[in-house]
């Protein structure tokens, strides 16, 4: 076969969840996950120490709990977000490039993607990772893994990966597009932008000065340079600012927030949890929230967010907490995928039909009603 006549293939990678939200099946997926030494970077001693006696005896029965409150009867909302988006993106590049969604732990596995794809003929594989900013704990574990399973393969196929996609505009676009009339029927005081935490050590590991400029400054993160190229906090700072001003909100009215940390050593500052507390001790009775760390809804938006920060701040004398939805399968997100894939990568820049429009607000339109 001639390398014109190739068929190219896309894999579509999250990050995963457990088959249900029993106990055994929460246990099996944190193993999985919190065993990987991109996620838990100790020792391999101390990383089986804190998994086995101190982890894994507790969190998967309190995870298992916040799994049932947002269960559907069709399965996690996450799996689901995900092989929706995949049947729509499919649709939209055509029978000739096969599409699958793959998570990093637990199902669907990349490695039955990979043989699914070869099956199917794929010769060269385009593999987009759903994270829209590089930490080696996700984006970089999941690339690891493309790789580990297909070096397995006799016969391996060309691969390209598509670079994050913190600051591209059609990514920028559409989450601003997805939020623009949440934030007009909420009339929010104040909106944050609540990005996944990391420990802050990762985030030193990453910097190309050798530890000289992230986390060294207040400004370390306000503009990408060759140090921070590849600083998560900094890709926040530029997901939010990006957004921010398609939103047409001014510094004033926006903060970005860390969640989702675990144990005991610092992480990105401020924590989501403790500043929605100060924030309603502080006055602020409407409060909108943005996680453009995550492209679908998961535990960490619905149930972290919409349930438990939410109560949090109702209790503290907040009004409303309003969970902006993430992308999910919305069209326009589709139609981002599939831009940002020609212009990332060579192998599926041809691919056709091309999408249709998507008609929306006016990108940089004014949010009607926020308040000042």
């Amino acid at each position: 076969m001639s390398s014109s006549n190739a068929r190219c293939g896309l894999m579509l990678i999250n990050l995963g969840t457990p088959d249900s939200p029993s106990v055994p099946d929460v246990r099996r997926y944190l193993r999985e996950f919190l065993s990987d030494p991109r996620v838990l970077d100790l020792s391999t001693l101390g990383r089986f120490l804190l998994l086995n006696f101190v982890i894994l005896p507790r969190r998967p029965k309190q995870s298992a709990e916040a799994y049932r409150a947002i269960w559907t009867v069709q399965g996690s909302p996450l799996l689901l977000h995900g092989q929706e988006l995949a049947r729509k993106v499919r649709l939209v590049l055509g029978d000739e490039v096969p599409v699958e969604l793959a998570m990093r732990y637990q199902n669907p596995p990349i490695a039955s993607a990979l043989v699914r794809l070869k099956d199917a003929g794929v010769d060269r594989l385009v593999v987009l990772p759903l994270f829209p900013q590089y930490s080696s704990a996700a984006w970089g574990s999941a690339v690891e893994k493309v790789y580990v399973e297909a070096n397995r393969l006799w016969n391996v196929p060309a691969i390209q990966v598509v670079p994050p996609f913190f600051d591209h505009p059609a990514f920028l676009d559409s989450f601003a597009d997805v939020a623009r009339p949440v934030l007009a029927e909420a009339s929010p005081d104040l909106v944050l932008m609540s990005f996944h935490g990391l420990p802050q050590r990762q985030v030193i590991k990453s910097d190309e000065s050798g530890g000289a400029h992230c986390l060294r400054s207040p400004t370390c993160c306000d503009t990408l340079v060759n140090a921070n190229r590849n600083c998560y906090r900094a890709q926040c700072v530029a997901t939010a600012r990006g957004i921010a001003e398609r939103l047409d909100l001014p510094p004033a009215q926006y903060e970005i927030t860390f969640q989702s940390r675990l144990g005991r050593e610092p992480w990105l500052t401020p924590y989501t949890d403790l500043r929605i507390r100060e924030l309603a001790a502080s006055g602020v009775r409407r409060l909108a929230v943005l996680c453009p760390a995550f492209v679908a809804d998961c535990l960490e938006t619905l149930e972290e967010i919409g349930i438990r920060a939410r109560k949090d701040f109702l209790a503290r004398g907040g009004e409303d907490l309003r969970l902006v939805p993430s992308l999910n399968s919305d069209d326009r997100w589709v139609a981002a995928i599939v831009r940002i894939l020609r212009e990332s990568t060579t192998l599926l820049r041809d691919a056709e039909p091309s999408p249709p429009p998507v008609e929306g607000p006016r990108r940089g339109a004014p949010v009607a009603g926020l308040a000042s």
